[in-house]
């Protein structure tokens, strides 16, 4: 006499429903962080080849009607290099980003410039890339 019972439990996992979730997931995140900006101030930058990227660094923005700031905050350029310096620290290790509007005047953006020379600040001019 056979007392085996007929329903047989499978000891199988079915993985397609966790894939599922997970290719959802991240269209979610590749989605999101395209619309991450790093600069509140919308000004459209020069092209060129390269990308830098940089944690510790202070963004100096030159709008199209020339008007200056320092990551968001409105700065006019009498009062630029010390709130430029207060921004970096004493240490100065922080890089100075120069993202100048693509019409802005040369002289504008030269400024900006000449301020880190003098105190001798690392700077990078941000570009759009091709």
């Amino acid at each position: 006499m056979n007392l085996r019972g007929r329903n047989k439990v499978n000891p199988n996992f079915n993985m397609s429903s966790m894939t599922d979730i997970v290719f959802l997931l991240l269209i979610f995140f590749m989605l999101t962080s395209t619309l991450v900006t790093v600069s509140a101030i919308d000004v459209l930058l020069p092209k060129a080849g390269g990308k830098t990227e940089n944690q510790t660094a202070v963004a100096v923005t030159i709008s199209k009607n020339s008007t200056f700031y320092i990551d968001k905050t409105k700065v006019s350029l009498a009062n630029l290099e010390q709130k430029l310096l207060n921004s970096v620290g004493a240490d100065k290790k922080k890089t100075i980003v120069i993202r100048g509007d693509k019409d802005v005047p040369y002289k504008n953006v030269m400024k900006v410039i000449d301020i880190a020379n003098k105190n001798k600040l690392k700077m990078i001019l941000a570009v759009k890339g091709k």
